[in-house]
């Protein structure tokens, strides 16, 4: 394929990811990532901060994790300060799947705490997955201050980033399990519970703490 063939297949990539029709959408992100370019970085990103569909959302990660980091990680360190939430939680998300450390510092308390939840769930998963070994004890106080949050499924997410980051989760959460919030002591409780029992089902181990929080414990202690 000659380079001049090679500029036309990607140009007719990108213009097939505006294209009403998912599975063309589809199509295209799986070609500019099969035969990566440059000039496909912007509009990917782009793409990812609206692309409605969540199958296509994956293949434009993937197509931009085909391409070198020197590429794609500035862009997206950008685009996490971003004000569209889709935006952020994407970039977000694709920095977790390149998982190079020096996306770390991007990672800051207000993403963290993001008031959106799939924005916080985005910058959980990324902080374990790049945070370095040093900073894993602050990063877990930094989580346990998220303790009671939102619905099952955004529970969940914390509870799981708390338990991959082994033993340096123990001590804050050991501190939030004596909270006076009873939603912060049950999910506190919980998240022990999974520790203990990775295959515990979260449902279960969140309705054993919070009848152990109304009981009066707090923790093995109280067990």
């Amino acid at each position: 394929m000659t380079m001049v063939d090679k500029d036309d297949q990607t140009a007719r990539a990108l213009r097939g990811l505006a294209h009403e029709d998912t599975s063309v959408r589809l199509r295209a992100a799986l070609a500019v990532g099969t035969a990566p370019a440059p000039e496909a970085v912007g509009a990917l990103i782009e793409r990812c901060a609206i692309e409605p569909d969540f199958s296509v959302r994956e293949m434009l990660t993937w197509a931009l994790t085909r391409h070198p980091a020197a590429l794609t990680l500035p862009p997206l360190l950008a685009e996490v300060r971003s004000e569209r939430t889709q935006a952020r939680s994407q970039a977000l998300h694709t920095l977790s799947k390149i998982g190079d450390p020096r996306a770390w510092p991007a990672i800051t308390p207000d993403l963290l705490a993001d008031p959106d939840d799939e924005v916080a769930r985005s910058a959980w998963r990324a902080a374990v997955v790049l945070v370095p070994e040093d900073k894993k004890h602050r990063l877990a106080t930094s989580f346990t201050t998220q303790l009671g949050r939102g619905g099952h499924e955004t529970r969940l997410s914390l509870s799981r980033a708390l338990t991959a980051l082994g033993e340096a989760m123990l001590p804050p959460l050991s501190g939030a399990a004596s909270d006076p919030d009873p939603e912060v002591r049950a999910h506190a409780l919980a998240t022990e519970r999974l520790w203990q029992d990775p295959d515990a089902g979260f449902a279960s181990a969140i309705e054993e703490a919070k009848r152990l929080v109304a009981l009066g414990g707090a923790g093995r202690e109280g067990r």
